[in-house]
């Protein structure tokens, strides 16, 4: 038996498994259930099987799924034309996964990885399966930062442990992608470029590369250099760098061309390390879009 009370009304309203005869000026209350929004899925319940619904030379949109401790996300799978899920594939996985396909779901046109993918085939090397995984949108910055970001401490590794712990697990035997680290590279532009690189050396285990594109290494009075020193070189490890000389009057080429120097010292030579100045390029997508090709045939280049 329950009683509940109507405190704008002052009414008394009792609710029970008997029936009730009401007064027609005390007629009882329409109480609405609450609202319960559906959880979004979690990845290991949806990506089993997924495969059978996916299209080779397609982008194909997975989700939204949760992240523990983040906004729920999609990601955006791009299997190449020549995908044959008998062999193993490699994986790139690519940060701020609305702008690295087409333009429709960038705010600022797209990197088309896709068609550069299908020309890295042309050339027979060996394509990935690329996994565009979305930001969180106003916490994209927190997000993708391992460092504190506008008083805020950085998120990378709550979203890294989603990644490395849900996500790649289940993608790697669905898509028969190459395990880990070998089979796998992470890659990013601008704040996705620091991650990246800082996920390769802080998860080794996961990641055997990084493409990191004008990577943001300003953040935190350039932290990164103190930090990376203190890693351990990666036993598994290729790493593309480039930035443009028309971003931040040329500071941002200074900073990438530093962090190449002391990796340089670490004993990267240039099977393992390629980085580059653009003397046209700005801190642009359409820039990020020009330099792409070049930097998928260095990370999948044989030997």
């Amino acid at each position: 038996h329950v009683v509940l009370h109507d405190l704008l009304h002052g009414y008394r309203i009792e609710d029970s498994l008997r029936r009730q005869e009401w007064p027609e000026h005390e007629a009882p209350l329409h109480v609405e259930p609450p609202v319960v929004e559906p959880e979004e899925p979690t990845v290991e319940a949806l990506i089993p099987g997924s495969l059978a619904r996916m299209k080779p030379g397609e982008i194909n949109l997975l989700g939204p799924f949760q992240v523990p401790g983040l906004a729920p996300r999609p990601i955006r799978i791009y299997l190449p034309k020549n995908y044959d899920p008998a062999q193993p594939h490699f994986g790139l996985y690519m940060f701020d996964g609305q702008n690295v396909f087409d333009d429709l779901p960038s705010f600022s046109g797209g990197w088309y990885i896709h068609e550069a993918v299908e020309a890295l085939a042309k050339s027979r090397r060996p394509v990935p399966v690329v996994i565009g995984i979305e930001h969180g949108g106003p916490s994209r910055n927190l997000e993708l930062s391992p460092f504190s970001f506008e008083a805020e401490a950085g998120q990378i590794e709550i979203l890294l442990d989603w990644i490395t712990r849900h996500l790649m697990p289940a993608l790697t035997p669905e898509l028969n992608l190459v395990p880990p680290p070998l089979g796998a590279v992470i890659g990013g532009s601008s704040m996705g470029g620091l991650a990246a690189f800082w996920s390769h050396f802080h998860h080794p285990e996961s990641f055997g590369g990084a493409l990191a594109m004008s990577p943001s290494f300003w953040v935190a009075n350039q932290a990164i250099f103190v930090d990376i020193a203190a890693q351990p070189t990666p036993e598994v490890s290729r790493i593309y760098l480039d930035a443009g000389a028309r971003e931040d009057k040329g500071k941002v080429v200074e900073t990438i061309k530093k962090m190449t120097e002391h990796l340089v010292e670490r004993g990267y030579d240039s099977d393992r390390l390629m980085w580059r100045a653009d003397p046209r390029g700005t801190h642009s997508e359409a820039a990020w879009r020009r330099r792409l090709p070049a930097a998928l045939r260095f990370m999948y280049r044989r030997g």
